[in-house]
């Protein structure tokens, strides 16, 4: 009930509720999905080798997601006079998290590999929360049999170690692991800078299994436009992004800042770009660490990137 007699129903406040990604419906029955886009948590950070958190990753973007969920019919941005995820025609469900075992990184990620699986019979767009970059392992091994896919990374490191005293799941790992599989046709991977977790040898690697490493630099002084052209135009892309791709003044929340990073637009941009470019068939954003910011920006960062990047994705669609 409202409080007012001159309107009906409820004001529903961000700070009000349950939360789910933008409010969206909860959808628990993963064969019962039917929707455009469904957003899977998955709370795992065990592949972390300094500072882990990131656990709390889902929940902090999901909280600071209701900011953008006011009940408009839709986010109309007025720079692109544009009506993004207009009520009518949009469909978001939240499918909640896949069940994380600790210590068992196998266990884990197969669970959340069935989570994606399901979205993507589904026929809807996988949007995963971490969780630590190796949750992103699981999420490719999800496309096994689908059409290829070209790889797109966000991210302040290569995440291109092979092994390391045996660990290959971890979160330097996992685009290692992605440009092994068949289905991979390349890799695009910007924002890498600074002392990297990925020694020279794993670089020379990656570029000779097909990936275009760009940094922070690089793309500032190419510009985007310059650098979405180095990208196959009309394939299908996988987006991974990793919070600590930004700079660490607007994402401090995060296990491993990284100065010398990017800016929202700059960003927001290139993910624009790359909507038009071709079809975004997945979709992750790991790193998020919340207690490392109290201040919740790295979380509204987040989830103002998510809720932005899935408004162009369906609407250029």
């Amino acid at each position: 009930m409202s409080g007012h007699g001159y309107e009906s129903g409820r004001l529903n406040l961000p700070f009000v509720g349950i939360c789910t990604f933008a409010k969206a419906d909860y959808q628990p029955d993963w064969s019962a999905i039917s929707a455009d886009v469904a957003v899977l948590g998955a709370p795992f950070d065990a592949g972390t080798q300094w500072r882990s958190g990131a656990r709390f990753g889902p929940r902090a973007i999901r909280d600071a997601s209701t900011l953008f969920s006011f009940g408009h019919g839709g986010a109309y941005d007025f720079e692109d006079d544009v009506t993004y995820l207009p009520a009518e025609t949009t469909k978001i469900v939240d499918i909640g998290d896949a069940d994380i075992i600790h210590t068992d990184t196998t266990g884990s990620h197969a669970n959340i590999e069935a989570g994606v699986r399901a979205i993507l019979a589904a026929g809807a767009l996988p949007v995963v929360l971490g969780g630590d970059h190796s949750i992103n392992i699981p999420c490719i091994n999800a496309f096994e049999g689908q059409d290829p896919i070209h790889v797109v990374q966000i991210d302040a490191h290569l995440d291109f170690v092979d092994e390391r005293h045996g660990v290959r799941y971890g979160h330097g790992n996992p685009m290692r692991r992605a440009a092994e599989k068949p289905y991979v046709t390349g890799l695009t991977q910007l924002g890498v800078r600074n002392v990297s977790s990925t020694a020279k040898e794993g670089y020379e690697d990656a570029r000779r299994m097909g990936s275009d490493i760009l940094s922070v630099r690089h793309l500032r002084q190419m510009g985007v436009p310059a650098v979405l052209e180095r990208i196959p135009a009309g394939a299908r892309y996988y987006l991974t992004i990793d919070i600590d791709a930004f700079d660490p003044s607007i994402a401090p929340g995060t296990g491993t800042p990284s100065h010398g990073g990017f800016l929202y637009y700059e960003v927001l941009e290139f993910l624009d770009g790359l909507a038009q470019r071709g079809q975004i068939v997945g979709i992750d954003l790991v790193e998020v660490a919340p207690d490392y910011d109290r201040t919740g920006t790295t979380a509204i960062l987040a989830a103002q990137v998510l809720m932005n990047l899935i408004g162009r994705v369906l609407h250029y669609r």
